[in-house]
Formats: C-alpha cells, sequence, structure tokens
C-alpha cells in the first residue's frame, strides 16, 4: 500500500503549505472571505493597541525607575482636606530648602513659561521656555549639539544663560554653532550656552500639566535668573492667601515642581525618610499639624497616576479586541465548514497512511497561511487607521506611529489569532473516521 508520508522537518512544512495553496484555489470565495474576516479584525485591534503601545510606552526606560516625581502636602490647616489628593507642586520655600539639602544624586525645581524673543529682523518671537536647575539635562539625558547645560555656580549665581532647542537655533542662527550668540528678551538678553540635539521626550513626563504630548520647549534657563528678570510661568497654580507676587520667597503659593534622581531602593528609602523628618520640622515649627501626605512616585507609575492614558482610549481598545474575538469565532466556523467539505479527501489520506497528526497539522499549517494573508490586510488597514487617528483633535494625535515592534506584534497576532481558531477545525478533521469518509464519497 502507498503510504502518505511527506519528508519531516521544513520539508514536510513545505508540503503542508503546498496543500493549503492548492485547497485555496479550489474555494477561492471562502479563503477571501476568512482572510476579510481576520484582516478586519487584526486592522481594528492593531489601530487601537498601536495608540495603546504610543500613549503607555516607557519615555525614558534607560532611567525610569531612578527618576521620581516627589510630592507633599504643606498647606496650613486652615486649606488642609484630607480628601485630597497630595498637591502636585511645590512652594519656593520648601522647594530652596530641599536644593540647598541636596539629599538626592541629583534635583530639579522646574516651571514652565513663555517669553518673547526678539529676532536679528526685529520680529518678537513667542517661544515656551522651561525654567529649572543644570541637575536638569544629565537627569533626563538631554543631549547637545552644540555647547553645553549651564552650571550648578550659575543657578546659584542668576546667570543670564540659556540653551535652546535645534529649531530655534535654525531659525535665529541658521543652524550654525550659535555658542556665546545673544538671546534678547525685552530690554535684557540672555547668553547661548548650549543648543539640544534630537530629543523628543514624549509623553513630556517630566511636566504634565502643561501639554502632555508635543515638541520641547524652545528655551532652557536658571529658573534663578527667571525669579530674577521676572518673567512669566504658567502651570498649576495654588494660593492660599493673597498675594501681590507668587514667587516671593514665602509666597502662600504651589507653583514649582520638583524632581529627583536615586540611583538605588536604599536610597529611595533614605530620601524618603529624609522627606519624612522635614515634614516633621515643618509640624513642629507650628507650620500646620495636619500628617502631610509625602508622595515618591517613579516615571511609569507618575504617568499612571496622572492618567496620560485617556480612559476613553482604553475602552477603544477593549472594544477591538472583543471585536477580534468575533471574527475569530466567524473564522471557527468558516474554517470548519471548510474542513468538514473536505472530509472525503482527508479521508483518502488517512486510508493511504497518514496519521491523526498529520492531518491536524496540514488543516492547522492551512489556518496559519490564512492568518498570515489576514494579517498583510490587517496591516494596511491598521495603516489607514492610523492615518485617521492622526487627524483627530486630540494632543496625541500626531506621534501616533507604528514602529517594528508593532508591525512585528500585528504578524504575530494574526497568526496566533488563525491558529486559535483553527485548533477546534484541525481536531475535528483529524476525527473524521476513513472508512466514513470514502464510503459518503
Amino acid at each position: 500500500m502507498v503510504r502518505d508520508t511527506p519528508a519531516r522537518g521544513g520539508n514536510q512544512l513545505a508540503y503542508y503549505v503546498l496543500l493549503a495553496l492548492r485547497s485555496f484555489r479550489r474555494n477561492r470565495m471562502l479563503t477571501a472571505l476568512m482572510v476579510l474576516t481576520i484582516a478586519l479584525g487584526i486592522g481594528t485591534s492593531m489601530t487601537t493597541l498601536t495608540v495603546m503601545h504610543v500613549l503607555s510606552g516607557n519615555p525614558i526606560p534607560q532611567k525610569s525607575a531612578q527618576l521620581f516625581r516627589v510630592r507633599m502636602n504643606v498647606f496650613p490647616d486652615h486649606h488642609f482636606h484630607a480628601s485630597d489628593d497630595t498637591p502636585d507642586n511645590f512652594t519656593r520655600r520648601d522647594v530652596e530648602t530641599l536644593l540647598h539639602d541636596a539629599r538626592a544624586d541629583r534635583q530639579a525645581a522646574m516651571s514652565a513659561g513663555s517669553l518673547v524673543v526678539i529676532s536679528a529682523q526685529g520680529d518678537p518671537l513667542n517661544l515656551e521656555a522651561r525654567y529649572t536647575g543644570a541637575d536638569f539635562f544629565p537627569m533626563f539625558d538631554v543631549p547637545m549639539r552644540y555647547g553645553h547645560a549651564w552650571s550648578r555656580d550659575d543657578d546659584a549665581s542668576r546667570a543670564r544663560v540659556a540653551v535652546i532647542s535645534s529649531e530655534l537655533n535654525e531659525q535665529l542662527f541658521g543652524g550654525k554653532d550659535s555658542v556665546g550668540q545673544t538671546l534678547q528678551v525685552g530690554n535684557q538678553s540672555l547668553r547661548v550656552v548650549g543648543v539640544l540635539g534630537d530629543w523628543d521626550m514624549n509623553p513630556r513626563f517630566y511636566d504634565l500639566s502643561n501639554n502632555q504630548f508635543g515638541d520641547s520647549e524652545q528655551v532652557f534657563m536658571p529658573l534663578s535668573t527667571e525669579m530674577d528678570m521676572k518673567l512669566s510661568t504658567s502651570g498649576n497654580t495654588n494660593c492660599w492667601d493673597n498675594t501681590s507676587n507668587m514667587q516671593a520667597a514665602d509666597a502662600p503659593c504651589l507653583w514649582l515642581q520638583y524632581w529627583v534622581e536615586l540611583d538605588s531602593a536604599a536610597k529611595v528609602s533614605a530620601y524618603r525618610q529624609y522627606l519624612g523628618n522635614y515634614i516633621a520640622l515643618q509640624q513642629h515649627a507650628g507650620r500646620f499639624s495636619h500628617p502631610g501626605e509625602i508622595e515618591l512616585q517613579d516615571v511609569m507609575q507618575w504617568l499612571d497616576f496622572k492618567g496620560v492614558v485617556p480612559s476613553d482610549v482604553r475602552l477603544q481598545m477593549w472594544l477591538a479586541l472583543g471585536f477580534l474575538g468575533i471574527c475569530l469565532l466567524n473564522t471557527v466556523g468558516l474554517l470548519l465548514a471548510k474542513f468538514l467539505r473536505r472530509s472525503s479527501e482527508l479521508g483518502v489520506r488517512r486510508a493511504l497512511g497518514a496519521s491523526r497528526r498529520a492531518i491536524f497539522m496540514q488543516c492547522l499549517v492551512e489556518a496559519g497561511v490564512v492568518g498570515l494573508a489576514g494579517g498583510v490586510f490587517g496591516l494596511a488597514l491598521a495603516g489607514i487607521g492610523i492615518v485617521l487617528v492622526r487627524h483627530q483633535p486630540t494632543n496625541y494625535s500626531a506621534y501616533i506611529h507604528m514602529d517594528l515592534r508593532m508591525l512585528l506584534a500585528t504578524f504575530a497576532l494574526a497568526l496566533a489569532s488563525s491558529l486559535l481558531a483553527g485548533l477546534l477545525p484541525a481536531w475535528r478533521a483529524m476525527n473524521v473516521a476513513p472508512a466514513v469518509a470514502i464510503k459518503s464519497n
């Protein structure tokens, strides 16, 4: 008796693929319907998964576990509510004390702002600014194209210095090395000491209150210099008493963000203890009597706490995955109908010596080929979906893109889904009795 025994290994897989292609040619409409069903499920799910991937990605994976947003409640008792979240920002008084104590490896206070720079042609340019300290640049791994960041001594001396973005450098100085050039800010001036390299920090975790997604600021300058020049700031501000100057040393206002870098669990524990001691000192001084909550959150904890991934995006993802599940159920039915329609063919193969395992693998490979084809078309649909997302009026839409990881995930999901859908039909097909199948033929 002639036995159905194809070669093993790669040749066996090629043989099963060949059988699948022959089957597709005989049932083109059914095959097209299965491919389209999988493509629709893959396209919708990969569109939403790509959005989730971008929004929930780690913006600084090399040190996200070492950077911490510091928060604590220093409200006076008459402004304290136990049910409120710990405030995001600090008073100038507290920031200057923490900076002076310098208990972290690095620390940076900051605020966003805007300033008007006069170009060489006399045109006013309204620019986004970041007022911070010298540690900001090494903390957040900010690359430099020309020059360098300012020093801690510049912070202390309120030096009139600035680091500018590559885009502003191109606009003002034609892209050449502009270190030593002057920025005219109203009737005051700043000396350029550095130009940023390519730095695309999205989401902008270091200041989520001022545009969670977008290009970096165009001008960076010392926070101490900003206060000396009396420039305008922006962001969340919370004052509990009337004041004419929220930036004054003892102003009753929360307006400064504070980040620290701690490179070990022991240092994190020690810094948390330091903050606890600081709160105790403030209570002892009669500043407030409430507990003074303390929060120390690393980058990913901070992003999760601030809800950078919108709830509607999460809902869309689950709905898309549910739709993919419905597509798979339809694919199961189509595969089941397709394999059972070929019962006589599979029965002949069994009669010629093919094992149940061989029949199972043949059917599973056929389902996998359908899945890969669906993945190709699903990728095209996902591309269309991403284009549509990029045209939505959201602050993150322009940054949605499919990288290599998501490209590979598209085919992995398509293959895994089709193989999962093919398990039941393949199992039913391998259990077809050869005698009954041949007789029914």
